[in-house]
């Protein structure tokens, strides 16, 4: 069958729908669970800001149970946002994050399908938050993520459960994310597929590019599902691919395997980066497919892989790090993210599980445009089997911000930071961005949002619980982070 997407331009003054057929590519999905009761209880402001913490400026010298740091810097944290009051009759988690100069977009799920809130001043303050359309409401779609193009053109994909498909969406405003007036639904080539996590991203000439996680059939998966988590994979026709536009998101390409040997490939979660010329630079999550018949799974790694003609043809991948730092089959997070400096050095962060007290999050990191990588840094402080959402994104020459979002305290789920530099390690102990703790048994997502506004000052989003009239529902946070380097 040829593949199609079904392309949507919305009227904003009388709200009707004008569908159109076009070519374009195949897609997939994957499940979320049920957002279970949410996180960490505090009292509430009635402003749309909450204050967590009456101090701003906090100096790194604090003491740590870190490994050794070197550091003479000091940093301030805005005071943080909760960007889904609007929503705050819902559940919200599993937050993305894009920056294009001073404005600073989030999106996640939640506002009963996919919410989305903007800010133009860096990230200090939002707007009122707003449900995206044609989600189909909050069972019917997940995992969103974001993009900006050079024009300023703001893209959201999300997975979507549709007429028998589980297929990618790319919603598009050209307002600076006041509206979205463009949407295209990527159908895949055949129905009863299975599809999940999805990445987007814009190359320097305007391309779009969109991985996610493909199945032709979804009665091959069998899920493991965690009590207060997501779903991971027992077995299934995992594959990471890969679709583009060049004509901004109204049609697509057919899918192009980014992983070797579809459709038994055992490849998911693969976010990008591209680079200044375009090439397209991916880590992927490589599950060991043992039987290529039913797609039973063993323990996975993290791959690097990247193509250089448009996404096409893809290099040989590479595995980064030693082989006994694998991914378990029940861990249930996003993991895997792939972030580069202002130089070019690229950096990628995983979590690893061994055993039941050795859950550890890690670091490594290429000059060399992948094609060797570090030996792991270890970033994750606490010895235990925590779960570690591990994100990264690059700053200046040589200098990588790590965040992870954990439940390793007992006291519940929290976000962190920690700064690292290529020539002289660690720059700082764990940073306590969140400042309070969600209740262990809420799902906060799979993933969190951080960029680089400049080379020294982050914006990072969370989800995390709230009690909210009564009742604890999780929602998302935002705070920004400048440091002051000595």
């Amino acid at each position: 069958m040829e593949p199609r997407a079904i392309l949507i331009r919305i009227d904003s003054a009388s709200k009707r729908y004008n569908m159109s057929y076009s070519l374009a590519s195949k897609l997939v999905p994957r499940r979320f669970l049920l957002f279970v009761s949410v996180l960490f209880i505090m009292a509430l402001l009635a402003s749309p800001t909450i204050n967590f913490s009456t101090a701003s400026t906090r100096s790194s010298t604090q003491s740590t149970s870190n490994p050794s740091f070197v550091s003479s810097i000091t940093y301030n944290e805005s005071r943080i946002s909760m960007v889904s009051r609007a929503c705050d009759t819902h559940s919200n988690a599993e937050v993305e994050q894009a920056v294009d100069h001073l404005y600073v977009y989030e999106t996640w799920m939640g506002c009963n399908g996919v919410g989305f809130a903007r800010s133009s001043d860096g990230g200090l303050h939002f707007g009122a938050a707003i449900s995206l359309p044609d989600t189909g409401g909050p069972v019917n779609s997940w995992d969103p993520a974001l993009a900006i193009s050079p024009k300023g053109v703001v893209y959201v994909s999300f997975m979507r459960s549709w007429n028998d498909y589980y297929l990618p969406v790319v919603e598009a405003s050209f307002d600076h994310g006041k509206t979205f007036s463009q949407i295209s639904f990527l159908i895949p080539p055949e129905k009863k597929n299975w599809g999940d996590r999805d990445f987007i991203a814009v190359s320097p000439n305007g391309t779009i590019y969109l991985t996610w996680d493909y199945g032709p059939s979804r009665t091959y998966i069998k899920y493991i599902c965690s009590k207060g988590g997501s779903c991971a994979f027992l077995a299934g026709d995992l594959n990471a691919v890969i679709q583009w536009s060049n004509d901004g998101g109204k049609t697509w390409s057919k899918i192009v395997p980014v992983n070797p040997n579809f459709p038994a490939g055992g490849g998911d979660s693969a976010p990008m980066v591209i680079e200044p010329n375009g090439r397209i630079d991916i880590l992927y999550q490589g599950y060991k497919v043992t039987n290529p018949k039913n797609y039973t799974l063993a323990p996975a790694h993290p791959y690097f892989t990247y193509s250089s003609d448009g996404g096409l043809h893809w290099s040989s991948p590479v595995m980064v790090g030693p082989k006994n730092l694998t991914m378990s089959l029940s861990e249930w997070w996003i993991d895997g993210a792939i972030g580069r400096d202002i130089a070019g050095n690229l950096y990628v962060t995983w979590d690893s599980q061994q055993g039941t007290t050795a859950d550890i999050g890690w670091l490594s990191f290429s000059t060399n445009d992948g094609m060797t990588w570090s030996p792991p840094v270890r970033m994750t402080p606490d010895r235990d089997h925590s779960a570690h959402i591990m994100e990264v994104v690059g700053g200046g020459n040589g200098i990588a911000y790590v965040g992870w979002l954990s439940n390793s305290s007992s006291s519940g789920w929290a976000q962190y930071l920690s700064v690292y530099s290529i020539k002289k390690g660690l720059l700082t102990p764990v940073i306590w961005v969140s400042r309070l703790y969600g209740k262990a048994a809420v799902w906060p997502g799979d993933t969190f949002g951080i960029s680089a506004l400049s080379s020294d000052t982050l914006v990072l989003s969370w989800g995390s619980g709230i009690e909210l009239n009564g009742q604890v529902r999780s929602q998302i946070f935002v705070a920004r982070i400048q440091f002051f380097y000595g």
